[in-house]
């Protein structure tokens, strides 16, 4: 295929040989036309105007007011200015300008034309051939990767944009500045930049998010001592007598030491609640909205409006996996028709032409592998999570019969941290299994391409990953203190557990805790500290295991070749984990924000460490990935915009149940004397009779000083005792059902069709930018005449005329280049 080989056997790494691979500028044309890379052509750069002169001039003053928040890695930044690019010819290399070939293709070029071209050679073998991907996997080679540009560190490291990313990107000190997704895309490619584009703009619009957030937290706060619903609660004159949390061990209490309780909650579950929960849904819409019009603008400036499904079914090869089991039923067929053959005594001809493929017979066993292992490990998700359950309940009875002072002081405050807390671990731990579980089952179904691989892979991780996250909290939201039944009459599980119940001001609060700790634990640990930390404990064992001391590992070092310095460097194992804390960050963000206002303000400033974080990961501590051009996100949308659909409907049922809003409006202005919140509390609490307990349910003895009268409370609508249906379902009840499901109808069709008008509204093509591609194709046919009249010109002028030199459309490019590529591809 034209590469050079160079083979160096004597490196300073003990028992690793290395074997460099070099492209003439012969090859890199060759493959530049056959993957059609659209390259520079000898017309000067062009601005890029944004929109019309107002906005331009607007534009321009934000940029002039901002200009210390971006990075300087040029006089301008790359989305002001353009040059004129076409898909490369060898045909008609006088477009482009070649004045300098060594730097006409940049290093990401020639690693990735290198790599293609390796992914492409077949080293043939009987039955069966090998390409790069086949010898990495075989473990003929330990690895394959492109070089890094240079060092970043010392004083004779030479200018490199490796050098430049790390101080104007990597580093803690410009946590304030722009990204450079330029000179990102430059050095790492079109795929790893649209990550980090994609992170910038969703780290962005989380600051409007985070603000409104604080607002409504602080609105709770300000409001909190005008909360009536919460000074009935503790005003200790209303001396109402509550019926007890569990049997026998607990007593009976007074509702006023549930005080700091509703306090708390009315922080989290307030009219200004309902308002963020819309903002919040709109506001999703339209960062999905901003992130297209920015990916098309990014498609713009980096030449990938034309590139479509053609090249990049060329570019994506067939997996070495699914080669070698083609190749091994092929040998069976082919084994099989030979021996028909023999037993029948007849000729017959096989078609070898025809080409053999998987079908969904030979991945059955696979699909259904899929199927009972995806369900089994979201059934262990479900038994873990009533694990947690059941400890919640055991300790709590547990804490009521304890003789310590202290360990009965704050018992619902220590339950529920403890087993938010063991949520978060058991979360963690089971991140990692299902991880590698995914992966498994995405190998044992063979997919055709890495792209079909990819897409699988990350659909198993989202479906797992996600249960695993939320399913602690859709069970506090939904079902806690709904499955608990009425005193007397308590529901129970697996013996004698009684299911919980939700504190008086509601699960609202305990809800919030979870959302709480769960983020916190899962941005600290799993996101940053295992990030920061694990790639740091290998390097002390590697430190642990050599032999030489600190300084002379240091002075090693510095003698290593550039190659060997990459070695060193961890693998790059793709972007999709960096997505997937994302998107599982983005559901944490909307699904349940009703509940947790400050939610987007956690996870903005989580956002501006992991920015960072992931800079000096990419440019210290991972091997040069191979440079994937993509146009989008891809699947990642596709899940984004679900989680915002979803949202809407979760946010709806979160107010209309979960929270006191609905009950609250029904009372007031519906059962309330006088049209206010007094007597609200009164109203949501049922009466009880003492003497209906179950036998062996009542306290015994009741060891809190509360007198003990014939009737407690408990919150519910029932009727009383006294009634001639005594502990049915009210008509309160109903009614307020009625409006709760009211208002999830109302709320979702609603905010449905004032995201549906902002997506209307706003087209996903900015005008300028179809403006800018129409300009820049008359820009491109005159750069074109020009120079086909300058060459026509020096022919002439020696004295030949071309044959061609009277047309004036360019020559058209044979395709044939392209296909046969593919078909060697295949």
């Amino acid at each position: 295929m034209g590469l050079e080989l160079e083979k160096d056997e004597g490196g300073k790494i003990a028992g690793i040989g290395f074997l460099k691979i070099h492209a003439p500028w012969a090859v890199l044309c060759r493959e530049a036309e056959i993957m059609k890379l659209k390259m520079p052509t000898k017309q000067q750069v062009y601005e890029v105007k944004q929109g019309s002169n107002l906005v331009e001039k607007i534009r321009l003053f934000i940029h002039k007011v901002t200009d210390p928040l971006h990075p300087k890695v040029g006089p301008k930044r790359p989305e002001d200015v353009k040059s004129l690019s076409l898909p490369f010819s060898k045909e008609k290399q006088h477009l482009f300008d070649l004045s300098d070939r060594d730097k006409f293709f940049d290093s990401k070029t020639r690693s990735s034309i290198v790599y293609e071209v390796l992914k492409r050679i077949r080293w043939t073998r009987p039955n069966y051939s090998l390409g790069i991907t086949s010898l990495l996997a075989n473990g003929v080679y330990t690895s394959a990767y492109p070089l890094h540009d240079g060092d970043i560190d010392g004083v004779t490291a030479e200018p490199n944009d490796r050098k430049l990313l790390f101080e104007e990107w990597a580093s803690y000190s410009v946590f304030y500045k722009y990204q450079p997704i330029g000179l990102i895309r430059k050095y790492f490619g079109e795929k790893v930049g649209l990550y980090f584009a994609w992170l910038g703009v969703y780290t962005q619009m989380l600051i409007p998010a985070a603000i409104v957030g604080v607002i409504v937290f602080l609105y709770g706060c300000a409001t909190v001592d005008d909360n009536i619903p919460s000074m009935e609660i503790c005003d200790p004159r209303n001396n109402i007598t509550m019926c007890p949390l569990c049997d026998s061990a607990c007593s009976y209490w007074k509702l006023e030491t549930a005080c700091g309780t509703a306090r708390a909650s009315h922080l989290f579950d307030n009219p200004a609640t309902v308002f963020f929960s819309i903002f919040m849904a709109l506001w999703a819409v339209l960062f999905m909205e901003h992130w297209k019009r920015r990916q098309m603008r990014l498609n713009y400036v980096w030449d990938l409006t034309d590139y479509g499904m053609e090249e990049e079914n060329c570019q994506d090869h067939n997996r070495a996996e699914y080669e070698l089991r083609v190749a091994e039923k092929t040998m069976r067929q082919d084994q099989g028709a030979a021996k028909k053959i023999m037993d029948c005594h007849t000729t017959a001809k096989i078609n070898k032409d025809e080409k053999v493929k998987l079908t969904c017979t030979d991945r059955m066993p696979a699909y259904l592998t899929t199927v009972v292992m995806m369900s089994f490990m979201i059934f262990i998700t479900f038994v873990i999570a009533f694990g947690v359950i059941l400890y919640r309940i055991s300790i709590k009875t547990a804490l009521h019969l304890s003789t310590y002072p202290a360990a009965r002081s704050n018992i619902r405050a220590t339950v529920k941290t403890t087993a938010a807390i063991i949520n978060v671990i058991v979360i963690i731990i089971l991140d990692e299994i299902y991880a590698s579980i995914a992966r498994w089952l995405t190998t044992l179904e063979v997919p055709k391409t890495d792209k079909s691989f990819e897409e699988r892979l990350i659909f198993k991780t989202f479906i797992l990953k996600f249960v695993n996250a939320f399913t602690p909290i859709v069970y506090l939201a939904f079902f806690r203190g709904r499955l608990v039944g009425r005193p007397g009459k308590y529901l129970y599980v697996v013996g004698s557990y009684r299911m919980e119940e939700c504190a008086h001001a509601g699960c609202l609060m305990e809800l919030c805790i979870q959302l709480c700790i769960t983020m916190l634990g899962k941005q600290l640990i799993q996101n940053n500290l295992f990030e920061i930390g694990i790639p740091k404990l290998k390097k002390l064992l590697r430190k642990r295991k050599s032999e030489l001391t600190s300084k002379q590992e240091e002075e090693l070092h510095k003698t290593l070749k550039r190659y060997e310095k990459d070695h060193v460097l961890g693998p790059f194992v793709g972007i999709n984990p960096e997505y997937m804390e994302m998107i599982i960050q983005f559901g944490m963000v909307t699904l349940f924000v009703a509940s947790f206002p400050l939610a987007p303000l956690f996870a903005l400033l989580n956002n501006i460490i992991e920015i960072r974080l992931d800079a000096k990961k990419f440019v210290l501590e991972l091997r040069r990935p191979i440079a994937a051009k993509v146009k989008d996100i891809g699947i990642w949308y596709n899940l984004l915009r679900g989680l915002s659909k979803v949202a809407v409907i979760v946010n709806a049922f979160v107010i209309a149940f979960t929270s006191d809003f609905v009950p609250r409006l029904v009372y007031q202005y519906t059962y309330s004397p006088d049209g206010t919140m007094h007597g609200f509390v009164n109203h949501t609490l049922s009466y009880f009779n003492v003497s209906d307990f179950q036998n062996g349910t009542e306290p015994n003895p009741p060891n809190f000083n509360v007198k003990v009268c014939s009737l407690c409370r408990y919150k519910d609508y029932r009727e009383p005792p006294w009634s001639n249906t005594p502990y049915e379902l009210s008509k309160e009840f109903w009614a307020i059902l009625a409006v709760r499901l009211a208002f999830v109808i109302v709320f979702q069709n609603m905010v449905m069709l004032m995201s549906d008008f902002v997506d209307w509204l706003i087209p996903d093509i900015p005008k300028d930018i179809s403006f800018q591609i129409h300009k820049e194709k008359l820009l491109m046919l005159d750069h074109f005449m020009k120079e086909e009249g300058r060459r026509r010109d020096n022919h002439n002028h020696d004295g030949y005329t071309s044959p061609s030199s009277g047309s004036a459309s360019p020559h058209s490019r044979p395709t044939f280049h392209a296909r046969a590529g593919c078909k060697m591809w295949e």
